[in-house]
């Protein structure tokens, strides 16, 4: 289930709200800025399929997007429990960091915490199967994929070089909650 978890930054084991319903879950993120939506496939993805298949299966709303915020590049991500380099990754994607473009993910399978620095608050958004996340570009955030992680992922960007951060060196990332296994 989907889930946002909002804390003060001087109290990461103390939640002010938490929210499971999507309408709630997107209006409270609006009001900061952020896209969260929830997409329906197209057609059936069986497992194992192809990035086109995939693409293709979200197609309307991939182009909805395109349309309005000029997304130039789409691609598929996926990521297994037994990827060679998953606790590299991991930590690299656990440090705050910002993008001079938007973050676009969207969950195909599997999930994801996408944690947000706005401000004074944390904003912890668990994002499951059929959640699309938009973080705006400039925004502190750090992602945790889990020490065992499972998903597949749309990305859409607006720029050829895909992912591409500047890290803060801050260490607030550290004192936050961690996506459980």
């Amino acid at each position: 289930m989907s889930r946002l978890t909002v804390y003060h930054e001087s109290t990461p084991d103390l939640p002010e709200k938490v929210l499971t319903h999507g309408e709630d879950i997107a209006a409270t993120l609006a009001e900061q800025g952020v896209r969260f939506e929830r997409w329906q496939a197209n057609a059936p993805i069986a497992p194992g399929a192809s990035e086109e298949e995939v693409i293709a299966a979200y197609r309307d709303e991939i182009d909805r997007l395109v349309t309005e915020c000029g997304y130039q590049t789409v691609d598929v991500i996926s990521l297994a429990s037994d990827h060679p380099d998953k606790a590299a990754l991991r930590a690299k994607f656990l440090e705050e960091h910002r993008h001079g473009e938007d973050e676009v993910r969207f969950f195909v399978a599997g999930r994801g915490l996408f944690t947000l620095h706005l401000g004074e608050y944390v904003y912890a958004v668990l994002c499951e199967k059929n959640d699309l996340i938009s973080v705006p570009a400039g925004t502190p955030h750090w992602f945790d994929m889990g020490e065992h992680p499972h998903f597949v992922a749309i990305r859409l960007f607006n720029n050829a070089e895909g992912w591409v951060a500047r890290f803060t060196g801050e260490p607030i990332a550290q004192r936050f909650p961690r996506l459980e296994d």
